[in-house]
């Protein structure tokens, strides 16, 4: 992240100086308007006050203007680094092995597929506070809160001291305060922000299944009862943002008032120190002290997007780049085929669910050569998108191996050799040329639309107003849901991996045209290695082979006319599919 911030770091010192200077003008306002106020009162020979006078208005002059450049170059700044960081972590999404179906959530982890954008996307947005709200001011206050206690202490050293204390206690002893009780209240608000979203999006998109199965009220009254929690959260943390507010005036009262006590004792009057003088110091230790009291919103919001922070930059350095992987080495068991792709191999694979009664996959051996197109098919509950999960990397096996390419299965899919579309996968507010080009920022519009045919996309794409520069809402918004589909499988395809899985591609298609998208996938020349989820067996007759899946296990495979031959699981699975047309 700091390589976002990096190349704009002129502008933020640019930023920060003007708002360190534009503190010092005020300080030096107000202790200059003391003066003039107090020496005033004393009926003086006008000449003076001339110096005085002309000395207010160049500061009021001056701290408007260095305000205004430090909000045009701390903005610039901000959202320079802002928009490098959003390229950034787009490429690093793009080159990630699952960016087609997730982001990473709260712990990196796979997290629901709305939930983790939608963080993600206000993680970025962080780093706009973290330079605003948080660095700034504290490089603004450091600078007036010792410029003050400096002026202070070289007029009374008591009253320099007292203003030290005050400093102190307000931009230190309150902001770690509220940075701790911040935290806290914080944590409950995003657990609760997080939990509305969640339930926001049942409510929403699910509303007609919600409608057709009478459970829309209770799923109303579960969004009502986060938004309730939510409520009390944010009322929380606005009660500790009041409590953190009235501390620091609180001390910076007490500080000007002890101060005060300080210039009018003998002591004081031995220094020199007058009435005209204790106005002046008592006035830089209000305003010296005023400067330091952001401090403790900015500890708050820091502790806040500190995490934000954390989550940006570990995606960062995680992802992988967005190169092809390096070639098996020589003499391995996966290289590369002549038609391309890379081989598949499971030996003794067993994966239990934590809680889960028996193995979701139980000791399953499989190669597949590369190149070659193969179709899973088996009963809900058998162990196909298991299977899936295993070999890109999305679930690690209890026992057994899972090599890919030659090399053995890691989170990630093998360093990117495997990419897949998941039944969960995201449609971004964007274009729908943008949307594929995800998947291949450089792919030209003949890619984009090899891609869009072997999808079925293409028609869609030719009716739409605008082709390609269609914008389409977030999660696909603006399109019914077989077009949806047929866009992310169409993403899935541009990627072109060595490996390339597909957990029910054609689900939200009608049959007609899921059967012809199955049977173009499988049929395609050249390309990668195809592993293909379905339900839908009429499509398979070009599958170089089918396995059948039951309780965890491979319990036929071969070609699609040799298993309907023979009795078994597949022609069971058939004749079932018959009496649904």
């Amino acid at each position: 992240m700091r390589g976002a911030v990096r190349p704009h770091a002129a502008r933020l010192v640019v930023a920060a100086v003007a708002a360190a200077a534009a503190e010092l003008c005020g300080l030096g306002l107000v202790a200059a308007a003391a003066w003039l106020i107090a020496r005033a009162s004393q009926r003086p020979e006008l000449a003076a006050l001339s110096v005085a006078v002309v000395a207010v208005r160049g500061f009021a002059l001056a701290k408007g203007a260095l305000r205004y450049a430090e909000r045009l170059a701390g903005h610039d700044a901000a959202l320079r680094a802002l928009a490098e960081l959003r390229g950034r972590v787009f490429d690093a999404l793009a080159a990630s092995p699952r960016h087609s179906s997730t982001a990473p959530g709260a712990d990196g982890g796979r997290g629901r597929d709305g939930e983790a954008l939608t963080r993600l996307v206000s993680d970025v947005d962080a780093v706009q506070d973290l330079l605003l709200r948080c660095a700034l001011p504290a490089v603004a206050a450091a600078v007036c809160g010792a410029a003050g206690a400096v002026v202070c202490w070289a007029v009374l050293p008591v009253a320099g001291a007292v203003l030290a204390g005050g400093l102190v206690v307000a931009g230190v002893v309150v902001p770690v305060a509220a940075a701790v009780l911040g935290g806290r209240a914080s944590r409950r608000a995003v657990s609760a922000r997080d939990a509305l979203a969640v339930r926001a999006l049942d409510v929403l998109e699910g509303a007609r299944d919600l409608a057709m199965f009478g459970a829309a009220g209770r799923f109303a009254g579960a969004a009502r009862e986060a938004a309730a929690r939510l409520e009390r959260a944010e009322r929380a943390a606005a009660r500790l943002g009041a409590a953190v507010a009235a501390a620091g005036y609180a001390v910076q009262g007490v500080t000007a008032a002890l101060v005060v006590w300080a210039a009018t004792r003998p002591a004081a009057a031995a220094r020199g120190v007058d009435e005209v003088g204790a106005a002046v110091l008592a006035l830089t230790a209000l305003v010296a002290v005023e400067a330091v009291l952001p401090l403790g919103e900015a500890a708050r919001r820091l502790r806040e997007v500190r995490p934000a922070a954390r989550r940006t930059g570990a995606l960062l350095r995680t992802s992988p780049p967005a190169t092809p992987p390096p070639p098996a080495p020589a003499g391995g068991d996966a290289e590369d085929g002549p038609v391309g792709g890379a081989a598949v191999e499971l030996r003794g694979v067993t994966l239990t669910y934590p809680g889960g009664t028996a193995p979701a996959l139980d000791g399953v051996d499989l190669r597949v050569e590369p190149g070659r197109r193969v179709a899973v098919v088996g009963a809900s509950g058998a162990g196909k998108s298991t299977l899936l999960a295993v070999l890109s990397g999305e679930a690690a096996a209890s026992s057994g191996t899972v090599r890919v390419g030659g090399r053995p299965a890691s989170p990630g899919g093998a360093g990117g050799t495997v990419r897949g579309l998941a039944q969960d996968a995201h449609v971004f507010a964007a274009t729908v040329g943008a949307n594929l080009r995800l998947a291949r920022p450089d792919a030209g519009d003949a890619e984009l639309r090899e891609a869009a045919e072997r999808a079925g996309l293409w028609p869609v794409v030719r009716d739409l107003p605008e082709g390609w520069d269609t914008p389409v809402g977030a999660g696909g918004r603006g399109l019914s849901g077989g077009q949806r589909q047929r866009l992310l499988l169409a993403r899935a395809l541009l990627a072109a991996p060595p490996v390339l899985v597909l957990d029910e591609p054609a689900e939200a298609l009608d049959p007609v045209m899921a059967d012809r998208v199955v049977a173009d996938l499988l049929a395609a020349p050249g390309g990668g290695t195809v592993l293909l989820v379905t339900h839908r067996l009429a499509a398979l007759e070009a599958a170089d082979e089918v396995l059948v899946m039951d309780r965890g296990r491979i319990v036929q495979r071969g070609r699609h006319a040799a298993l309907l031959a023979a009795p078994g699981a597949y022609r069971d699975l058939w004749d079932a599919e018959l009496l649904t047309t």
